[in-house]
């Protein structure tokens, strides 16, 4: 665990030097230190493990294709440096990277649109959540990652929104079984209707359950 006194240190891997710099700088300002700012992810892996980061910063189309170099190199560090936290900051989803980078860990990992960033405090926030082990994904990146028809939550039965809605809540399966007074195996098995119905597939974690909570809290109704 990072010492309180110590500054959270990131490494940044974004090809526009103008925003590389203005990140370098707002990290500088919401107390990181960025130990490491690059234009294009080669030796991503060695440059993040060198640096002693906590959390990577990269865009998801960057040298030398500007396709998908970022995003695969997110999957990489995710993969051979569990302990760093990963956000993925872009102007585009890319869906099926996306969906492996949320099944690639327990955690630790975020996904924002540059352009829906609005404040400093926002970013920031992000960076934290990231690495203290937290999920941040923009609403967008949501809709994409879930298979969305006219209302993937209208095929759902009264049951099954019931449970989503509790899910919501942060309540566990245990906590929704004693609340609906039914066994947790039949929670068990509402929620695994209610990700296959939104197109979730099984990635050996609990982002799934992040994801449908998340679709949940884009269609809820109430102020």
């Amino acid at each position: 665990m990072i010492d309180p006194e110590t500054p959270l240190r990131v490494i940044l891997f974004e090809d526009s030097i103008l925003l590389r710099e203005g990140l370098v700088r707002l990290f500088a300002e919401a107390g990181f230190e960025t130990v490491g700012a690059y234009g294009d992810v080669e030796d991503v892996v060695a440059r993040t493990r060198t640096s002693g980061a906590d959390v990577a910063v990269l865009d998801v189309r960057m040298p030398p294709t500007f396709r998908d170099e970022g995003i695969r190199a997110a999957l990489a560090v995710r993969a051979a440096l569990p302990g760093v936290g990963v956000l993925v900051l872009s102007q585009y989803v890319e869906g099926v990277y996306a969906r492996e980078l949320l099944g690639a860990g327990d955690g630790g990992v975020g996904y924002l649109l540059k352009d829906r960033v609005t404040s400093l405090d926002e970013l920031s926030a992000a960076v934290r959540q990231v690495h203290g082990g937290g999920t941040v994904l923009d609403p967008r990146v949501v809709q994409q990652l879930v298979r969305t028809g006219p209302d993937p939550l209208a095929t759902l039965t009264p049951r099954e929104s019931e449970v989503l809605e509790a899910m919501a809540e942060g309540r566990s399966n245990a906590s929704i079984a004693a609340r609906m007074t039914i066994g947790v195996g039949a929670v068990e098995k509402n929620i695994s209707a209610i990700f296959a119905k939104l197109g979730l597939e099984d990635s050996g974690t609990d982002h799934r359950r992040v994801l449908a909570v998340l679709a949940y809290l884009q269609h809820d109704p109430r102020p």
